[in-house]
Order: C-alpha cells, then sequence, then structure tokens
C-alpha cells in the first residue's frame, strides 16, 4: 500500500512551485498590486457618491476650504461634484479591472479633480475621501505598468458610438440654428439640454417648437436619437451580458483573467489534470486553458476559471496572465500539442517556471530542449510506485525523485510577475 504521511522530503507539487532557491515575496504584491489599486478606485467612487448625497441633502455647502484662497470654487460644483465623479469612476473601474490603458488615464484626470471637493469645502464627511484619494492616485501611479490593455472595439460597436455622437452634433447645431423658431431656446446650453430630454423622450415642455419646420426637426431627432441609442445599448451592453451568462456556466472571459497574479495556468487538460486541481486546492489561483468546450463546462470547480481557447495561441496565454502567474503546467495527453504550449508559454513569460507531464517517456527530451524547466513522466512514477507497493516495500512520492526531477533542466526559474 503507497505511504502517502508526511515523511522528509517535499511533495511533488511543492518541488514543482517553490523550489529552495526561489523565496516568493508575495505579501507586499497582495497590498499594492493592481487589484488593491482597482479595489482602492472602487472604494473612492463609492465614497464620492456618499459624499455627494451628503452635499445635496443640505441646503448650502460652506466653501471655505483652503482651495478657496487660490481658486473661486462656485458652491453648485461642490453640491453636484461628488455624485458627477461618482458616476465617471464608476467606468473607469470598471475599465481599470480590465487593464484598460483609457480607464488609467481618465482616473489619472478625474481623481485629482476629485480632490478639489474636499479641499474646497473642507467638511468633517469629506475628509475621508481626501484621505482615500492621497492612497490611491499614488497606488494607480505605482501599478501603471499593469494598466496596458487598449480598447479594443468592433465595427458595430464604434459604428453605434459614432451614431450617437453624430445624432447628437447633429441636434444641438440644428437647435441652435434653428432657435428663432423655438419658445425658450436661446443660447448653445439650452439647445444641449433640449436634445438630451428630447432623446430621452422626457419633454419637460419648457422648450417647444413654434413652426412646422422646427416639429419635424424635433421629429428627426427623436427618431434619430432612439434609434442610435438602442443600437448602442445592444452593441455595448450585449457582450457584457454574453460574458456574465459565460460567468455563470463556469467559463471565463480573457478580461476577466486580466488582474490575476501568482496563480497557476495549466494549459491542456489530460488524465492527470483533475488530481492536479484537487492537490493544488482553493488556496491556490487556478486558470485552466482548453479548446475543449465540452471539458471546460465539465469544470465545475468554483475556484478553477476555465479559459474555452487553445493554450498553444500566445494572445490567449497573455490574456491568462502567464506572465504574472507563479507557474505553469502543461499537461493534456498530446505530448505533440503540449510542446508547442511549452514554446508559448517560454515566448510570453521566458522566466515562467514551467512544468510538463509527458505521455510517453521517448518525448521527455523534447520537452526538455524547448525549454520546459521540469518534465515529469506520470507513467513512469506510476509504475515505479506500484513496483515498490508490490515488493512489500514502503512508497511514496519522496521515493520517486529520480523519475521527475531527474528531467529538470536546471534552469534558473523566476516569476517576471513578482
Amino acid at each position: 500500500m503507497v505511504d502517502v504521511s508526511d515523511e522528509p522530503g517535499e511533495p511533488a507539487l511543492e518541488e514543482v512551485f517553490y523550489p529552495t532557491e526561489r523565496v516568493p515575496f508575495v505579501e507586499w504584491q497582495q497590498f499594492s498590486g493592481a487589484k488593491p489599486t482597482v479595489v482602492l478606485t472602487g472604494v473612492t467612487t463609492l465614497l464620492a457618491f456618499v459624499t455627494g448625497m451628503s452635499n445635496l441633502s443640505q441646503p448650502t455647502v460652506t466653501v471655505d476650504g483652503p482651495l478657496t484662497a487660490v481658486v473661486t470654487v462656485p458652491a453648485g460644483f461642490t453640491q453636484f461634484a461628488g455624485v458627477l465623479f461618482a458616476f465617471v469612476l464608476g467606468l473607469v473601474t470598471v475599465g481599470l479591472q480590465r487593464r484598460k490603458r483609457l480607464a488609467w488615464r481618465v482616473a489619472m484626470l478625474v481623481l485629482p479633480t476629485l480632490a478639489l471637493l474636499p479641499l474646497a469645502t473642507l467638511q468633517t464627511t469629506d475628509v475621508p475621501l481626501l484621505v482615500l484619494l492621497v492612497l490611491t492616485v499614488p497606488s494607480l501611479v505605482w501599478n501603471r505598468e499593469a494598466f496596458d490593455q487598449s480598447v479594443d472595439l468592433s465595427p458595430l460597436q464604434i459604428a453605434a458610438l459614432a451614431a450617437m455622437v453624430g445624432v447628437g452634433l447633429y441636434g444641438v447645431v440644428g437647435a441652435y440654428a434653428l432657435r428663432n423658431q423655438f419658445l425658450e431656446l436661446d443660447t448653445w446650453s439650452d439647445a444641449v439640454y433640449y436634445v438630451i430630454v428630447t432623446i430621452a423622450t422626457v419633454g419637460y415642455g419648457d422648450i417647444t417648437p413654434a413652426t412646422m419646420q422646427a416639429r419635424w426637426f424635433s421629429l428627426s431627432i427623436i427618431l434619430f436619437g432612439t434609434g442610435a441609442f438602442t443600437v448602442a445599448v445592444g452593441a455595448l451592453v450585449g457582450p457584457l451580458i454574453e460574458s456574465r451568462m459565460a460567468t455563470a456556466f463556469g467559463i471565463m472571459t480573457a478580461a476577466e483573467l486580466t488582474l490575476f497574479e501568482d496563480h497557476v495556468v495549466v494549459l491542456g487538460y489530460g488524465d492527470v489534470t483533475a488530481s492536479l486541481l484537487k492537490e493544488l486546492g482553493a488556496e491556490t489561483d487556478v486558470v485552466v486553458v482548453t479548446d475543449d468546450p465540452d471539458t471546460a463546462a465539465a469544470i465545475t470547480s468554483d475556484d478553477v476559471s476555465v479559459l474555452t481557447e487553445d493554450p498553444t495561441d500566445e494572445d490567449v496565454l497573455m490574456d491568462a496572465s502567464v506572465d504574472t502567474a507563479r507557474g505553469v503546467v502543461v499537461g493534456s495527453n498530446d505530448d505533440a500539442k503540449d510542446v508547442l504550449a511549452v514554446i508559448a508559454a517560454k515566448n510570453v513569460a521566458p522566466n515562467v517556471r514551467v512544468v510538463a507531464a509527458a505521455t510517453e517517456e521517448k518525448h521527455v527530451d523534447k520537452f526538455d530542449s524547448v525549454g520546459a524547466d521540469e518534465v515529469i513522466n506520470p507513467r513512469t512514477i506510476g509504475g515505479r510506485l506500484l513496483g515498490q507497493s508490490v515488493l512489500g516495500e514502503s512508497a511514496s512520492l519522496s521515493d520517486t525523485d529520480g523519475i521527475g526531477p531527474e528531467r529538470s533542466t536546471g534552469r534558473e526559474s523566476g516569476n517576471t510577475g513578482n
């Protein structure tokens, strides 16, 4: 019977991901990395909303903070700024969660501007917001390299946004040009207000068309505006709904994996994968990349994220954040495909630790030659354990050190992300 008791000698998985020459310093990263930065931005958004609602509930807001000695701050700005900035920061937080560079740039513009609010009022309720801003902005600067993803829009999404902007410009310019044919429409701000309430089909009645030409123009704004808005909602919100539905079935999208750090990436799904996932346990974030939809749907563990893509595609490995992973395991039942997966992983992150499970003993050297840091042949290990057990010898994983680790390339492995 196989003896798996705690004896001297580390288990195979600890030898793979915690080699003695490597001392992982992940504690600081847990408090200063990209994930905490996104959380800080989200908390700032919530606090800005609460502060804004507090100011709105007051009849008047006293503007006597230190900023007023330098700049004149309108009282109306202090009352509405918190809520308005909160809505903008809500979108920014979603963008930061997906590591979008544009979201980072907007955050670096909006957050310092939001600091004007507590500096202008310096009320007791504004102090926590100021303190949080002091923490959030440096964190964004420190992790600026983590937010490097470009905004990729489909042609339909670009067309929808262009239509919205086009209808808005058409309505504002046209309304201002026909201002003499409207009641109570005199300025550009009146034109913007009229277009927004018309597209929203609110129609307060304070600005009304006085001629037939103005009525036809208003009707065109309603038709074009509601049409463009409907198409834009479908094009922009539709992919988000699909993403959430995929997540509900246990399948992650690339955007949802961008903030993973110090995790383990499993490329392919083979005979040893189930036991591997069980051994890694709930304390380790695991991403499985497989191109088999049936296999992806069969992985029901809440602790495992699944990306249904080609594990040999370098773009897919970048989406799985291989560059910030603790290690990569390549272990499908196809050695040829696994060799390509090792090459792809090393191309994306040359210093990441890659462990390969060779199905055939004759292919072990091939994995070595393409850069695998460790090559293990599960069948050979199993055969040796069976042999030791049938002879009545006590067998454990530590007795197989000559099988897996002897194929080590001897490379100095590290993690670029940590």
